[in-house]
């Protein structure tokens, strides 16, 4: 069955209307991601004296050794936020004489050809080419490609499973982000485990043991045995999701019912956002982007500095409003010409907007106060962020947004896809970034750093009680545009 699979799969590729804009986009994704894999293959052939230069006192496969768990736990990380899922179309063969078996060995066997599989051999097989074989022999060679194979296959299905689950609850996507903050903790902020020595420890005994090696292949048919059983358990139309989420997501949500039409809508909006690729991953970007102020507050050399904590604080109260929102509108681009002839004033609209930046940038700023443990002072530049990005934000965000006039197709995943970036994000991001900083910089300068915080806050508080009048201006600018933003989105 596996060549038919790849003949309708073709055929269904030849056959769209949009397959030569996919030719295309995969032909420029093509060079690039050529371009790239090229360029690590040439790292490779000069690792050995990259690792001499930084660690003279170690040998080049000693110090090899060491970043091996590394480099798969940073794999990790890039295939969770890259790598899509394989997907078929499997409604025309559940009524056929197809059996369930071969459909899901097709699923699992063809997402194995994905360039993060053959990254790890381009990094790795011409340094142990010149190094591991040249030294040691055939055998210890044998046994490190197969070892770094056994790893690649396990992080392939896992992060294929770990998606999968992600899809049905959230809090495998928290759990796993929890688990690397502690690991990331552990490691270089406590000091109380060093995964590079566990590593160094670990694959040294590659050496003496050459049939240690078997370990890592085992894992990878186990993480492949459990991927297979439970997508052969889970399969269903299209999307993997139990009929229960579906009904959980259609329910009413009675929180936003007291909100009138505003709610509505804005209910109606969060199950567009559970719904799709496209939406999805933008939660799952806007939550991971919440550990952002690890990067600034473990920095002594920004722990003091007021500015980078402005812009940590700003980003991470605010990444929904700035991640989301500057794809407002294009996200109901399918269906936006029903909104306008609906029996919907546009006030009700544009308020359902701010109802969602609202709940949003409210649970992200109460996410972050742990953040306090690094200081009163970073608690305080979050509190005055949020205000900032609910008063301020909001309306630059919907402001520009009557200038975004490019369909997004929901269905299709975030990886890579820039459908529907244009010179509007570029230009929003100027005032977003700016604004802030145009108000703190001339009190800083002036020797008064909290001042400068404290006025952010009040003036994020002034707009928040000006919002009634903000949004009469918001609401005479989309009327003049709607028209103009819904012939865009027909654009297809």
């Amino acid at each position: 069955m596996t060549p038919i699979f790849i003949l309708h799969q073709w055929k269904a590729f030849v056959r769209s209307k949009n397959t030569g804009k996919s030719i295309a986009v995969k032909l420029i994704m093509g060079f690039f991601i050529a371009f790239i894999l090229l360029y690590v293959f040439a790292l490779s052939f000069f690792l050995d004296k990259i690792f001499h230069e930084i660690y003279p006192y170690q040998t080049a496969l000693e110090s090899f050794n060491r970043f091996i768990l590394y480099y798969f736990l940073l794999d990790l990380i890039m295939r969770f936020q890259f790598q899509e899922l394989p997907t078929l179309a499997i409604k025309p063969y559940l009524n056929l004489p197809v059996r369930r078996n071969v459909i899901v060995n097709y699923l699992c066997l063809s997402s194995l050809l994905s360039t993060f599989n053959f990254s790890s051999a381009l990094i790795s097989l011409p340094f142990l080419t010149k190094v591991v074989l040249s030294q040691y022999g055939g055998i210890t060679f044998m046994a490190y490609v197969i070892v770094l194979a056994g790893l690649t296959v396990f992080n392939h299905f896992f992060i294929i499973w770990l998606k999968r689950k992600v899809n049905l609850n959230g809090w495998y996507l928290l759990s796993f982000l929890v688990l690397l903050v502690i690991l990331f903790l552990l490691d270089n902020k406590f000091h109380i485990i060093s995964i590079t020595s566990f590593s160094g420890n670990l694959f040294r005994h590659l050496i003496v043991y050459p049939w240690f090696c078997l370990l890592t292949p085992l894992l990878g048919i186990g993480m492949f045995v459990i991927n297979y059983l439970f997508l052969r358990s889970n399969l269903y139309l299209e999307e993997l999701v139990p009929d229960k989420q579906v009904r959980d997501i259609s329910a009413n949500i009675p929180f936003l019912n007291r909100f009138g039409v505003a709610g509505e809508l804005a209910a109606a909006e969060l199950k567009l956002m559970f719904r799709n690729k496209r939406t999805k991953a933008t939660l799952r970007i806007c939550l991971m982007m919440l550990l952002y102020g690890l990067l600034f507050y473990t920095n002594p050399a920004h722990y003091a500095n007021f500015g980078w904590k402005i812009f940590a604080s700003m980003f991470m109260t605010g990444i929904f409003i700035i991640n989301y929102g500057q794809f407002m509108y294009a996200w109901q681009s399918s269906h936006f010409d029903g909104l306008l002839v609906l029996k919907i004033n546009a006030r009700d609209f544009l308020s359902s907007k701010f109802l969602l930046f609202t709940i949003f940038s409210s649970a992200a700023f109460i996410l972050t106060i742990p953040y306090v443990y690094f200081g009163w002072d970073i608690l305080l530049v979050q509190f005055c962020m949020y205000l900032w990005n609910l008063g301020i934000n909001t309306f630059i965000i919907l402001w520009f947004a009557n200038r975004n006039h490019k369909r997004i197709d929901l269905s299709k995943s975030a990886s890579f896809n820039w459908e529907g970036v244009g010179a509007t994000q570029f230009l929003i991001s100027f005032p977003l970034l700016l604004s802030p900083f145009i108000i703190y910089l001339p009190i800083a300068l002036a020797g008064y750093k909290l001042m400068g915080i404290v006025t952010i806050g009040v003036l994020g508080v002034v707009a928040i009680i000006l919002r009634p009048f903000l949004l009469n201006i918001l609401i005479n600018k989309f009327n003049d545009s709607r028209y103009e933003i819904s012939e865009g989105f027909r654009q297809k």
